[in-house]
This record gives structure tokens, sequence and C-alpha cells, in this order.
């Protein structure tokens, strides 16, 4: 299938545009990583978080290409200026399409009873495994008995740090969410096409 790249390109500079968060750092970034290659899809999403001090943003923009899948994810932050002057700090991870080992996709719906074919689900969550980062978790080993004193070392696991974009209805609103279908669906199709 041939895309339209043109098109393609200026709907995600829309769509960063629209999401408000830098769209010039973003735009640039996220080009500098395509060069050249065609935009096959893409999803923005922009976030903003709360805790008991501060306001902090987040995007992060997906886009497909025919080869490759780019991941660039934006952060507000303190410099480490004096005076703690604003920054903005923006990576872009790529992995080839044929480097993809696994997606999942977590639908939560409200009601499932009442669930019909066709509905959103009220919660998406896109993980895409791709062996870009991997993360090492351990915790001391023990043998079972409550009382022994022994060192036992360590047990854990290595575990991939998937690409995760999760969106809700709530939150984000119902065409984010089938916007993140869509865009997983072509993600799915893309990479069956290298395996």
């Amino acid at each position: 299938m041939k895309w339209n790249n043109t098109r393609m390109s200026d709907t995600l500079d829309q769509a960063v545009a629209v999401a408000g968060y830098y769209p010039a750092l973003a735009n640039s970034v996220v080009r500098r990583a395509l060069a050249d290659e065609p935009v096959v899809a893409h999803f923005v999403h922009a976030e903003t978080t709360f805790d008991e001090r501060e306001v902090r943003r987040h995007m992060t923009v997906l886009v497909l290409t025919e080869t490759r899948l780019l991941r660039m994810h934006i952060d507000d932050g303190a410099g480490h200026a004096a005076g703690g002057t604003h920054e903005a700090s923006a990576t872009v991870e790529t992995a080839l399409l044929k480097s993809v080992t696994n997606i999942a996709m977590t639908h939560v719906v409200h009601h499932p009873e009442n669930f019909a074919e066709g509905d959103a689900p009220h919660e998406l969550a896109l993980a895409v495994g791709w062996g870009i980062h991997s993360r090492i978790e351990l915790e001391p080993a023990t043998c079972g008995d409550p009382n022994c004193e022994g060192d036992h070392g360590y047990s854990g696991g290595i575990t991939g740090d998937d690409t995760l974009v999760r969106v809700s209805a709530i939150a984000d609103g119902a065409d984010t969410v089938r916007a993140l279908e869509d865009f997983a669906a072509q993600v799915q199709r893309a990479v069956g096409r290298w395996s």
C-alpha cells in the first residue's frame, strides 16, 4: 500500500501542535529521527500529572514508518543551573519493526456485561517489546524457613522495558482511545509483515 507521506506528515505536525506542548521542539526532534522516511501512522498523547509540590507535563509521540517504530517522549524539568531555569528533555527511541518481539493491548471495559461489538474500551494500554531497554529487579532470596538467618543471595529477573502508552475515555476522551486502537492495529499489521 502506498502512503501519502505529505498528508501523514502534515497530520503528525497538526497533532503535535494541538497537543500544545513545545510543538517546535517536539516536531524538530521527531523530524531528525525520521530523516526522510515516510510516516505511515502516528499517535500523540499529552498528559499532565500532579503531585504535592508541582505540575508536570509529558508528551509521547509514536510514529510508524515502513521499517521502524519511533517513540519520542518529552518532559518538563527544572534546570541544573542556579535559580532552577526551566527546561524540557526530549528522548527518541527507535526500533526496527523486525526487532519488535511482542505487542500487548490491554482493554479495560466498565460494565462488560453491556459491551457490544464496536464499543470502545474505557481504557486502553499499548505495550511494545522491542529490546531497547531492559530492567533488572532483584530481591533477597529466602529458603522458606522464617527462622533461617543464612544468606541465600538474591533472586530476580530481567524484563524488557517496553514502550507504554495508556489512555482513558475519562481523562483523554473517547476519540483518543479510538486513535490509539487504530494506531495499534497499524503497528500489529506492520510487524506481521516483518515476521
